[in-house]
């Protein structure tokens, strides 16, 4: 089984890692890769290593339309000559070329992760049309959670012959390794000793992941607990603004913008929180659900994502409404209950639902039972 994986504005991808050293071990597949990314990525040297092909196409994503349009031929010829006999894409930019150069080149397995549903709905509607079209170019599409499953086929009414759900996974050793000393290197950085509760929140900081609905929330909750610490680890474009509105509601003793924080120092990052909280509109998927809930940190989250998928409300989490008085009312709630019993129950929960093996056992399924159907 030959299959030709496509990413876009990606230098490295670490559940493919986990596919490719598996697929590599177990030799019941062979993987190519074409890669849209500005600069050459990290990856092709990884994958390279393991006897896999790599392409890379030189892409910006600040140039979209004329990118994916001198994407599409180059995909086409390299499908032509190489011959897969599954074309898989997984995310926005590297499918609409790659599902259009697929059934260009009659490609009988045109597999789609829709890692995006709801954002061009919610953020770019003039997208929108070119997701029908992808549903309709595909002849799988494989949805990473319920909720996505859901808008899939409930509002861009995708073909429901079409639409298998593969929750993504991770590996939970790597995941969960803490360092002491990247700890204590953090809790130095960060400030967070005397804080309580300490609260964590790791997205992009975009319009849609709910950071004000944080800083509406955090306003309650410092009223309650004055030394509570909320953490924003990630970087976006919204970043000015919320430091701004933070300025003026005097939240600077109680907000802090981490930055970027190095993967391998995530599960350390996590043993810091007493929360991980999450506020977003919509998540696809949302793998620092898994993250957070592998490593135990009792999760407040709007319903959403893995997220909605995993919790049992007061048991292995909680799930809020998408406002800050409910977010608020979240944190609390959760301040009142066993943490470490519900933070267990989080980790049990993911542990069942979203280790990797389960995503490889779920993705493998797709394929035979595609590759039989075109028999």
């Amino acid at each position: 089984m030959h299959v030709l994986h496509t990413f876009a504005n990606c230098s490295s991808v670490p559940y493919m890692s986990w596919f490719a050293a598996r697929a590599h071990k177990e030799g019941v597949l062979r993987y190519s890769f074409i890669l849209m990314h500005h600069e050459r990525p990290r990856m092709i040297d990884e994958m390279e290593a393991l006897g896999f092909k790599c392409i890379w196409i030189k892409y910006s994503d600040q140039r979209r339309k004329s990118g994916m349009l001198k994407a599409f031929p180059l995909m086409w010829w390299h499908m032509m000559r190489l011959r897969p006999d599954i074309v898989h894409s997984h995310l926005f930019d590297d499918t609409v070329p790659a599902m259009l150069a697929a059934w260009l080149a009659a490609i009988k397995v045109r597999a789609v992760t829709k890692q995006w549903t709801g954002f061009h709905w919610l953020q770019a509607p003039k997208w929108v049309w070119v997701d029908k079209l992808v549903n309709r170019l595909g002849t799988d599409l494989i949805a990473v959670s319920g909720e996505c499953r859901e808008f899939m086929l409930e509002t861009e009414h995708a073909d429901q012959r079409k639409v298998s759900m593969v929750h993504h996974g991770i590996d939970p050793d790597q995941e969960t390794r803490r360092d002491p000393m990247v700890m204590d290197r953090l809790k130095k950085e960060l400030g967070t000793d005397g804080h309580f509760p300490v609260i964590g929140t790791v997205a992009r900081l975009i319009q849609w992941k709910g950071h004000h609905r944080i800083l509406d929330a955090a306003k309650a909750v410092v009223a309650k607990y004055p030394k509570a610490l909320f953490l924003f680890c990630g970087l976006g474009e919204l970043e000015w603004s919320l430091r701004e509105r933070v300025r003026k509601e005097g939240l600077q003793d109680h907000v802090r913008f981490t930055g970027w924080i190095d993967r391998s120092a995530m599960p350390s990052f996590y043993g810091l929180l007493d929360i991980y909280l999450h506020a977003a509109q919509l998540e696809p998927f949302g793998f620092v659900f898994t993250e957070a809930m592998m490593n135990a940190v009792p999760m407040v989250t709007t319903p959403t994502g893995a997220g909605l998928d995993a919790i049992e409300d007061g048991k292995s989490g909680i799930l809020v409404e998408r406002n800050g008085a409910a977010i608020a009312e979240g944190i609390v709630r959760m301040l009142q209950l066993d943490r470490k019993a519900v933070g267990l129950a989080g980790r049990e929960a993911a542990m069942r639902m979203y280790p990797f093996s389960n995503m490889w056992e779920g993705t493998m399924e797709v394929y035979r039972k595609s590759l039989a159907r075109t028999k």
